[in-house]
C-alpha cells in the first residue's frame, strides 16, 4: 500500500477530538523509553521529562504520546521499561487518570496495536519486589492517529507517528525489528545507529518528508508527525507540515505545544544558571503562530 493511502486510511479511521481556544495539548514523540541500559537514549532526558510533565500536568494540557514513546522493538517484555521507568510512568498516569492522556503507537511500539498485548501489559502493574498488583493504565485504547478537529471552524489536523508508508518500518517492521533486536541495539550502545532508518539517513528523511507533503498538497490539511526526530515548522511559503522532533537529543527534548488555538516548538533542555546551579528550562524555538495560519483548505 503506497504511502498516501496509508496516510489518508489514517485520517479516515482516526479518534477525533474537537478543541477550541480553551484547549492545551502538547504532543511528545519518540521519548524510546528502554531498559535503562547503555543503549536506552532515553535515560539522559529523563529528568527534563519528569519536570516538563509536571509542568504540563499543572498547566491543565491534555499529554498526546504520539508513537514511540517506548521502545518495544528492543524489549518486547513491557515490565522491563516499566520498572527501569517507573516515575516516568508514574506521571504520566496523573494525566491518564484525568483523562488527559492519549496514546498513540508507531513503528517501535506497534505491538500496541493488538488489544491483548496492551491489556496484559499496560492495564495491571506488578511490582516485582513487593508482589503487588495495581492499577497501570487501566482501560487505555491506544490509537495509530487522531484528528484535532477546531469545533468553531472546522479545522482539522491529522496527527500521526510518521512511519506510515515507510515501508521498512510500515509493511516490514517485523524484520527491521529483528535487525535492530540482535544486531543493531548492541552496536547502538557503542555509538553506531542504523542506516536504514530515517533518523540519521538524511536521503531517507528527506524522502519521507516530501511523502508528507505531498499528502498535505493533495488533502488541504495540516499535518502533525514525529518518526524522523527532525523538528520541522514551516516557513511562510511551504505546506503546513510539522514534526515534534524527539525526546533523546544528546542535551534535550522537544514538544508542540497548542494552546489558545495558536501552536509552537518548545524546547526543554539543562542549563545552568549563573550562580552554575543546573536547572530545566523551556523555550519556544519556533512560533508561536495562530492555528488559522496553516488552514489551507481554501488557499
Amino acid at each position: 500500500m503506497n504511502s498516501n493511502q496509508r496516510l489518508s486510511d489514517a485520517y479516515m479511521q482516526g479518534r477525533v477530538l474537537e478543541f477550541d481556544q480553551h484547549s492545551k495539548f502538547v504532543i511528545v514523540s519518540d521519548c524510546h523509553r528502554g531498559d535503562g541500559s547503555a543503549s536506552d537514549e532515553y535515560t539522559r532526558n529523563e529528568n527534563t521529562f519528569l519536570y516538563a510533565m509536571a509542568y504540563y500536568y499543572k498547566h491543565g494540557f491534555t499529554y498526546i504520546e504520539a508513537g514511540d514513546g517506548d521502545e518495544l522493538w528492543e524489549h518486547q517484555k513491557f515490565n522491563v521499561i516499566k520498572n527501569a521507568h517507573y516515575d516516568s510512568f508514574d506521571a504520566i498516569q496523573k494525566f491518564h487518570a484525568e483523562n488527559r492522556f492519549i496514546l498513540m503507537y508507531g513503528n517501535h511500539n506497534i505491538y500496541l496495536k493488538d488489544p491483548e498485548y496492551v491489556k496484559s501489559h499496560l492495564y495491571h502493574y506488578e511490582n516485582k519486589y513487593t508482589g503487588i498488583t495495581r492499577d497501570f493504565f487501566k482501560d487505555i485504547e491506544p490509537c495509530e492517529s487522531l484528528v484535532l478537529k477546531n469545533r468553531n471552524s472546522g479545522q482539522e489536523i491529522l496527527v500521526v507517528h510518521g512511519h506510515q508508508g515507510d515501508v521498512p518500518n510500515d509493511q516490514l517492521w517485523f524484520f527491521s525489528m529483528l535487525s535492530l533486536k540482535y544486531f543493531w541495539r548492541f552496536l547502538h550502545a557503542t555509538g553506531f545507529r542504523n542506516p536504514a532508518s530515517p533518523v540519521k539517513n538524511e536521503h531517507k528523511r528527506h524522502k519521507i518528508e516530501r511523502i508528507y507533503n505531498r499528502w498535505i498538497d493533495e488533502n488541504r490539511m495540516m499535518l502533525i508527525c514525529g518518526h524522523t526526530h527532525r523538528v520541522k515548522y514551516p516557513r511562510p511559503e511551504e505546506l503546513p507540515y510539522f514534526n515534534t522532533g524527539c525526546c533523546i537529543y544528546p542535551s534535550s527534548m522537544t514538544a508542540i505545544e497548542i494552546e489558545n488555538e495558536h501552536i509552537r516548538i518548545i524546547r526543554w533542555k539543562i542549563r545552568s544558571n549563573s550562580e552554575g546551579i543546573l536547572q530545566v528550562t523551556r523555550n519556544t524555538i519556533h512560533g508561536p503562530d495562530p492555528l488559522s495560519k496553516f488552514d489551507i483548505r481554501i488557499k
